[in-house]
């Protein structure tokens, strides 16, 4: 199944589409504003923060997964019904957009798409905007956990394959951190900031390329391979682009915002 849509491609496309808003910054404000000021026509607005994340206690990371019955409610919300297609963007090379791609993948929704570009690809293509709040209604859709892998703390300790940290390197090095309790990075994990997943128009770099950088940093077909990030948002965009590149990864949903709260150890520099 493609992971990608072009923008060309969604405004022709006839067939039923679910379009969610996925605006969100680290830290910033949830993107309600932004949304309501353009949005591409049809699409719902989705917090991540409130309804792609679950919330307890700091132990279990900053975004820890959404029990899978209150994804499924805010999908029937979002108007999402069974055999639609998912389409996800936001304003951001899709950075945050991903988390929603790989929740709906990993809870068993097949056709799940991200827009390439998000908002800026739409209107660099002509697309108009909206400025409704829309309210679509109630879908049907069904969901149920565990399509796509996923690793814990234990497991991402003694991991044997390709452990890819998608953070920003300075965040990797552990010479800053501007949010989590400890700097540096889970020892064996090799530095792939997510932000080199993209082209400067912020659209995915081409499947050979994409493959060349994760060749590059040890991952081959056949092995093992999981990648975090902070709290689990971003590395879910390094998901997508290693599957772009033929790789199928894990995503080790706790991050760095788990494992930088217990007593783990940590490796810095590079």
């Amino acid at each position: 199944m493609s992971i990608l849509m072009c923008a060309d491609e969604l405004a022709s496309t006839t067939g039923r589409v679910a379009l969610i808003d996925v605006r969100w910054k680290l830290g910033g404000p949830p993107g309600r504003e932004e949304y309501l000021a353009g949005h591409i026509p049809g699409a719902v607005f989705v917090g991540l923060e409130a309804e792609l994340a679950s919330h307890g206690e700091p132990g279990i990371g900053r975004h820890p997964l959404p029990r899978v019955e209150d994804l499924q409610d805010a999908a029937r919300r979002w108007g999402v019904n069974s055999g639609d297609t998912v389409v996800a963007y936001d304003d951001s090379g899709n950075l945050a957009a991903a988390r929603a791609w790989w929740l709906l993948r990993w809870a068993g929704l097949a056709d799940v798409r991200l827009l390439d570009g998000g908002l800026a690809a739409w209107t660099a293509a002509g697309g108009a905007l909206a400025t409704d709040d829309v309210a679509p209604d109630r879908g049907n859709v069904t969901l149920a956990a565990g399509t796509l892998p996923t690793i814990d703390a234990d497991e991402a300790a003694g991991f044997v394959g390709v452990l890819l940290d998608a953070r920003a390197g300075e965040r990797y090095r552990g010479e800053t951190e501007p949010i989590d309790p400890k700097a540096g990075h889970i020892p064996g994990a090799v530095s792939a900031p997510t932000t080199d997943n993209l082209d400067a128009r912020g659209q995915f770099r081409p499947a050979a390329e994409l493959r060349e950088r994760f060749e590059a940093l040890g991952v081959r077909d056949g092995s093992e391979v999981a990648t975090y990030c902070g709290s689990g948002v971003t590395a879910a965009h390094q998901v997508a682009a290693l599957a772009i590149a033929g790789f199928e990864a894990a995503l080790y949903p706790g991050s760095w915002s788990q494992w930088s709260t217990q007593d783990r150890p940590v490796a810095t520099g590079r």
